[in-house]
């Protein structure tokens, strides 16, 4: 048997076994008593919620982990990327055109499978729960929307991949890395104003208490933004949350509208100021320095796999070609991808606590914060008690308990 089929079908069975093994303790691992911390904030009947939510996506999640895991394996073991490939090159149109035809059926594909989860998710599960608030043409919308985006910009990154492979061999890797940082950076900058306003409505945020609070805050931090934004989330869920974008001059803060109804300025304010501290701490920079190492990395490790027979062969393809193999690379990458990603994972929860002292220490009052990431949990339905292996390795902040214990070591020892 051909040893790239081999390690990739070990690569996606062991990646497949891990999630269940995983998920499977994050259930067992769920505590029937409610934390002490917690008391006064769930009754008893919306900590169950809480816990059967979390069962009731943990399942739908391995159901489609699943389902797609089984897809992949047997259109990987039948043919079915030669298959596509032979549609492309019937349309005779040059490699990099062809290469985004044979790109463009399977992530179409794709998004085809995955349209029943989306709905079943939005419309069942979060309908269930009390958070879906997306219209069937809203959620329509959203779709061609993401597809149109991802068509233009992902067929630009993938055109430009080939390009360089072809032209210049060797090399090529190194002007991939460049290229692709060069495109991150230039989306982080406009994203905030071209391409999040496709999806919700920026509105600023109006004169009172809460914007004078804020204002106040960030001129005392010296932390100039662009402007105070109300988003138009109710649309589409109750779940709250803020947040910074962008860089520079187009720097905004933005506020669901769900999270502005259900907290008090103060504690808003000592959510901001988390945020804050990210950029004041420098992780905004830390965590781009990850990403372009890391994306250097992938380019670097892909050059080694273009056209190469035995990985064709795995696939059963009949004809080499650049675009195929960046597909056939994605397989073998996943086992350094997942240890990039847990890395990263853990960069970012001391990063996290390092922005809570801040908040915490700007802020001067811990409990406004402490109640604001109570409130957002029990809004939200989140999980108080995650194994500790799914934090490990998955979660980029640390645990709601851990950082609540944590700021209020932070108050004893001030």
């Amino acid at each position: 048997m051909n040893i790239y089929l081999v390690i990739i079908l070990a690569i996606l069975i062991g990646d497949y076994l891990l999630n269940l093994v995983v998920e499977n303790l994050n259930i067992k691992n769920i505590k029937t008593q409610l934390p002490k911390e917690y008391e006064g904030c769930y009754d008893s009947e919306k900590y169950d919620k809480a816990q059967t939510y979390l069962k009731e996506g943990t399942r739908f999640a391995l159901f489609k982990n699943s389902f797609f895991t089984a897809v992949i394996i047997l259109f990987i073991i039948t043919g079915g990327f030669n298959f596509v490939d032979e549609i492309a090159r019937a349309f005779q149109r040059g490699p990099i055109l062809t290469g985004l035809i044979f790109a463009g059926v399977i992530m179409f594909g794709i998004q085809l499978l995955n349209i029943p989860f989306s709905i079943y998710h939005t419309f069942v599960i979060e309908e269930k729960y009390g958070f879906n608030r997306t219209t069937p043409r809203t959620f329509i919308l959203d779709r061609i929307k993401m597809w149109i985006l991802g068509g233009i910009i992902g067929g630009i990154i993938f055109a430009g991949v080939v390009w360089f492979f072809r032209e210049l061999e060797n090399v090529a890797w190194i002007y991939c890395w460049i290229g692709v940082t060069m495109v991150q950076l230039f989306l982080a900058f406009i994203a905030p104003v071209v391409i999040m306003p496709l999806f919700n409505k920026f509105i600023p945020l109006e004169d009172g208490q809460l914007k004078t609070a804020i204002k106040k805050y960030a001129d005392s931090q010296k932390f100039k933004i662009k402007g105070i934004y109300k988003i138009d989330a109710s649309r589409r869920s109750s779940k709250s949350n803020a947040f910074f974008v962008g860089f520079g001059k187009y720097r905004r803060i933005g506020l669901f509208d769900t999270l502005i109804e259900k907290q008090t300025a103060g504690e808003l304010v000592s959510v901001l100021a988390h945020e804050v501290g990210h950029y004041k701490k420098n992780h905004i920079i830390k965590d781009l320095l990850i990403s372009v190492l890391a994306t250097g990395l992938m380019f670097f490790i892909l050059s080694f796999f273009i056209n190469n027979p035995g990985l064709f062969a795995a696939f059963r393809m009949k004809n080499l070609s650049i675009y195929a193999s960046l597909f056939f690379f994605g397989f073998l990458y996943t086992p350094i991808s997942l240890l990039i990603s847990v890395i990263g994972n853990v960069v970012s929860r001391k990063h996290e606590y390092e922005a809570d002292k801040y908040a915490v220490t700007t802020c001067g009052v811990s409990e406004d914060f402490i109640t604001a990431l109570k409130k957002l949990t029990v809004d939200n339905l989140s999980n108080l008690t995650p194994h500790s292996l799914k934090v490990f390795l998955e979660y980029s902040h640390p645990p709601v308990l851990k950082r609540i214990e944590a700021i209020r070591a932070m108050r004893l020892d001030a």
